[in-house]
């Protein structure tokens, strides 16, 4: 592929060399710089189609994830989940796409909807939670904005950043697990955790979930366009037919049986706007919100530029130092995405790797983007039709992301003890504590601490320092504030 520079070029210029910009062009050619880009509308309109046909599948996993109760005990609807994740999807890509120009498209980030799941609502009400997004996301733009967020990324050992992916990989992969029965609770003199229920999978559902996952995994290696999506379809009809065949009730599907109630299209379910609360923590305390923000923050802020620049480089836009024209724009609305998608009730919006299928496609402009959130646009109104699919048959796409985002151990020297130790504890323990803080502190605070060791100091840098600081405090607050006196 050949680079292109960063530097302002004439439309000729950016066609490259021989190539020839047509007399008379559209408005629609020259607001996205299609020909510029070496582009068609035709081209735009199918990569953005695939890039919804590969992540549609988050219309179905976030309002799984979200399914949980807060802290009083309140649980989200259903349909407002899904319109609320369809509503925030179309927003920002069609803002990506108009404003950014790029094809990005952006839905919920599962890792910030895990962290709001697993840390944010046992400790705090719903629409105070996303009140949590818009903050979070109100910092990132904050930070594109001083330039202060690529700062933060440079300073953060890359070894770290994949360790931190990973990790999250593993914790999506267990919860897929979990809410599929495949993983159990263990009774209070065995295991904490189990092979199903008693040590046995049981029921239709889970071996439904299981032959979804394997299908899904033999799809991709044979490297079929939209794997994830077709897998949840053809697992959520075979779902459908076991249902009847075998006369199961809802509590063997966790209340969610594959069954149209009705008909397939209805009004969107609005409910869940603006339910958005800022303040009224104080039983959780100022510090404890302040970790909040920041684990939502390092949730949705190291795969967003990777990705961009990722996808930006597959579609020819960015050179070898990753530097690409708009970018500061993709990565604002990238930001912008975490306010948004807590305004709709949705959890924080970030730019999804499935992007790079529409750039496979031809897709190089800002209207594939477009193409991408309208059809999200128009889930709104196949609220009924999405929820058919059964929590068993969505959970096995939950293990797939988790297995790959697990591909970035490739770029781990696990040779390397200041490398393994961290990336390892960064790894572990997402899962193993069932929160991402946990992981990321511990991931931190040991780099430092081997590099002391080793002599090394230097190599640390003073935000790697301001962050130990930081854990170390997160992990010893409880006999500080005994020791302080606080209650």
């Amino acid at each position: 592929m050949t680079q292109q520079s960063v530097e302002p070029r004439t439309i000729a210029e950016e066609a490259g060399p021989g190539s020839r910009i047509p007399a008379g062009r559209s408005w629609l050619d020259r607001y996205f710089h299609i020909s510029e880009r070496g582009s068609t509308v035709a081209r735009e309109v199918r990569g953005g189609v695939t890039t919804f046909m590969a992540m549609a599948y988050i219309l179905l996993l976030n309002p799984l994830i979200l399914g949980g109760k807060d802290v009083e005990g309140h649980l989200l609807s259903q349909p407002g989940l899904i319109t609320a994740t369809a509503l925030a999807a179309a927003a920002t890509t069609l803002l990506m796409g108009f404003v950014g120009k790029v094809p990005l498209a952006l839905a919920a980030g599962l890792s910030v909807s895990g962290v709001l799941a697993s840390q944010v609502a046992p400790a705090m009400t719903w629409p105070q939670a996303m009140g949590m997004c818009v903050i979070y996301g109100l910092v990132i733009c904050l930070l594109v904005v001083t330039g202060l967020r690529e700062l933060i990324m440079n300073a953060i050992p890359l070894p770290l950043k994949h360790g931190i992916t990973m990790g999250i990989g593993l914790f999506i992969a267990l919860i897929g697990l979990y809410k599929a029965g495949f993983v159990g609770k263990g009774s209070p003199t065995g295991p904490p955790v189990t092979l199903g229920i008693n040590g046995e999978l049981a029921g239709w559902p889970v071996l439904i979930f299981c032959v979804t996952l394997l299908m899904i995994f033999m799809l991709q290696a044979r490297a079929v366009p939209g794997a994830i999506l077709i897998g949840i379809v053809v697992g959520t009809v075979v779902a459908v037919v076991v249902h009847k065949a075998a006369g199961l009730d809802a509590k063997a599907w966790n209340m969610s049986p594959p069954e149209l109630g009705g008909s397939a299209l209805s009004a969107p379910d609005f409910s869940l706007f603006g339910k958005v609360e800022f303040g009224g923590w104080g039983d959780v305390g100022a510090m404890t919100v302040g970790f909040i923000v920041f684990t939502l923050v390092l949730a949705g802020f190291f795969d967003a530029m990777a990705t961009i620049i990722g996808v930006g480089t597959e579609a020819g836009l960015a050179d070898d130092k990753g530097r690409m024209p708009g970018l500061s724009k993709a990565l604002f609305i990238d930001g912008a995405g975490g306010a948004i998608g807590g305004v709709a009730g949705g959890s924080g919006q970030t730019v999804f790797v499935e992007s790079a299928t529409g750039v496979g496609e031809g897709a190089r402009t800002g209207l594939a983007s477009v193409v991408t959130g309208l059809f999200f646009a128009a889930c709104l109104f196949f609220t009924p039709l999405t929820a058919i699919v059964p929590p068993q048959v969505a959970s096995a796409a939950l293990v797939v992301i988790g297995a790959m985002m697990m591909q970035n151990a490739k770029h781990v020297d696990w040779s390397d003890r200041a490398i393994a130790v961290p990336v390892f504890l960064t790894v572990v323990l997402m899962p193993f504590t069932y929160s991402i803080t946990p992981g990321v502190a511990a991931g931190v605070i040991s780099y430092g601490a081997i590099k002391v060791a080793q002599g090394k100091i230097r190599e640390i840098g003073g935000f790697m320092w301001g962050l130990t600081v930081i854990f170390v405090v997160y992990f010893a607050l409880h006999p500080i504030e005994s020791w302080l006196g606080v209650n």
